[in-house]
């Protein structure tokens, strides 16, 4: 059952990536950055998520000195292949071009992204290397989910300005609020899915 959440979980957080990036108005930090190597480099949004994670799962592991979490690499995997579905399926469908319903398409999209996150890191099964990363900050600062991810969301930042990725008020919007809806949404999901995984 765990397992089912945890799919469930990537394919909701993908759905909201894909909405950002449909709406025009910028995505978060990290998702900049991979547009931004697709259109400039080559290869899909979803490859150069599972590219950047192999690079993630060295870096979490020199941070965290424990041995690489290759099962992350299956998350990415995932995640890659499910980003990548969500733009072939809604590339035609949700294409907003004014700005109420571009404002639409990205705050659903932001939410949703928050809500998968917190579904899927509740299993505790292969987090992406980016959120593992997340809570690696987290232990290491002793802070809050929202400064560790708003610290990271600084540095992917940096890097998709370097890439020339969707920067836009959707990306200030994410940096400031992507760490709190996932601090929001952690202890509703996980009462829930507790409940749940417990009846099971």
């Amino acid at each position: 059952m765990k397992y089912i959440f945890y799919v469930v979980g990537i394919l909701i957080l993908t759905l909201g990536i894909s909405l950002t990036i449909q709406s025009k108005l910028g995505t978060s930090p990290f998702d900049a950055l991979l547009v931004g190597l697709s259109k400039n480099v080559g290869l899909t949004v979803g490859s150069w998520e599972i590219i950047l994670a192999l690079l993630l799962i060295g870096s979490n592991s020199l941070l965290a000195r424990k041995k690489p979490e290759i099962l992350g690499l299956i998350t990415a995997l995932i995640t890659g292949i499910g980003i990548d579905m969500w733009l072939f399926l809604l590339h035609d469908v949700v294409s907003p071009d004014i700005l109420f319903s571009q404002a639409v398409c990205f705050t659903t999209g932001l939410v949703i992204v928050g809500l998968g996150t917190a579904t899927y890191l509740h299993t505790n099964f292969a987090p992406i290397p980016v959120d593992r990363l997340t809570l690696i900050i987290k232990e290491l600062t002793r802070k809050t989910i929202f400064f560790s991810r708003t610290l990271i969301y600084l540095l992917f930042f940096m890097l998709a300005i370097f890439f020339n990725g969707p920067i836009g008020v959707g990306t200030l919007l994410t940096v400031c609020f992507g760490g709190y809806i996932l601090h929001f949404f952690m202890p509703i999901t996980g009462r829930i899915l507790d409940n749940i995984l417990n009846k099971s």
